[in-house]
């Protein structure tokens, strides 16, 4: 497994690679979430490089930068046992070297759910997964359903710049009880881990009406913010039934949509969503 720090390097690796490549981008602290991802490129690329950078663009004033969970030494350990080919692990001068003014600026879905609530932060994801396609140029490139809004951004900037790589979606993974897998859990405490599985619960159950017959999305939205309402732990930030596309919240639920959450519990921002429709990355 080569380790590259430096674009050069990883341009000079990509170009002498086996195709078709597939890229994961993550930002370290690795969990089965991430690992998933990684499984799915091994199985249908023959080169596979993981990038691992925590992204100063996207975080906010006052948000987790300086504190973000790293663990280097343990994530490349990790990805041996995966057969990865390639980490690439710049550094933040190497990403945004002195007098770099250039940033990617997706409209629509980048205004809405927590896009609204960190400004600035779809720039810096779109920013960051611009430059990782660019540099990488993968065939493939792997994203979690977990982030569901995020999924959607890459998706439109993808297709609007003809970056030419397929955006890969993967199932979400889950904990036992239901609690999708983040780097962001270990912020919580025993009783806020023990209250988390409500999102999970609020989903489900709009998914399960949906799947009843109900199309009214202002009352799967009050069923579900009822649900965590009754968590005394759950601070509830938004509940959207919105267009899969374009995650513009919905009156009636009459094509493919998501049901997204997003609530604090303690220190830990939490998120997570379903698919209300056919796909294979329904959860």
């Amino acid at each position: 497994m080569e380790i590259l720090t430096t674009v050069a390097d990883m341009v000079s690796a990509r170009d002498r690679s086996e195709r078709p490549l597939g890229l994961v981008p993550t930002m370290g602290f690795l969990h089965e979430g991430h690992l998933a991802l990684v499984r799915r490129a091994r199985e249908q690329d023959r080169t596979v490089v993981v990038s691992i950078f925590v992204n100063p663009a996207q975080f906010g004033p006052g948000e987790d930068l300086s504190s973000y969970p790293r663990d280097m030494e343990r994530d490349l350990g990790l990805l041996e046992e995966e057969r990865v080919d390639m980490v690439f692990s710049p550094s933040n001068e190497e990403v945004y070297p002195q007098g770099y003014s250039s940033y990617v600026d997706v409209q629509g879905v980048t205004g809405r759910l927590e896009g609204e609530r960190r400004p600035g932060h779809f720039r810096g994801v779109a920013t960051v997964v611009a430059k990782l396609l660019t540099i990488v140029r993968p065939d493939r490139t792997y994203f979690g359903q977990k982030d569901g809004q995020q999924v959607a951004v890459v998706k439109r900037m993808t297709l609007d710049f003809n970056l030419g790589s397929e955006i890969v979606v993967v199932p979400t993974v889950r904990e036992d009880d239901g609690l999708a897998l983040s780097s962001r859990n270990v912020y919580l405490t025993e009783d806020e881990r023990r209250a988390a599985p409500v999102l999970y619960s609020s989903l489900c159950r709009v998914r399960d009406m949906w799947q009843d017959g109900v199309r009214d999305a202002g009352l799967l939205r009050r069923e579900a913010e009822g649900m965590i309402a009754a968590e005394p732990l759950a601070e509830l930030d938004y509940f959207s039934v919105a267009d899969a596309e374009t995650l513009e919240e919905l009156d009636l639920v009459d094509g493919r949509a998501l049901a997204l959450v997003a609530a604090r519990f303690g220190r830990a921002h939490l998120i997570d969503n379903v698919v209300l429709g056919d796909t294979d990355a329904a959860s």
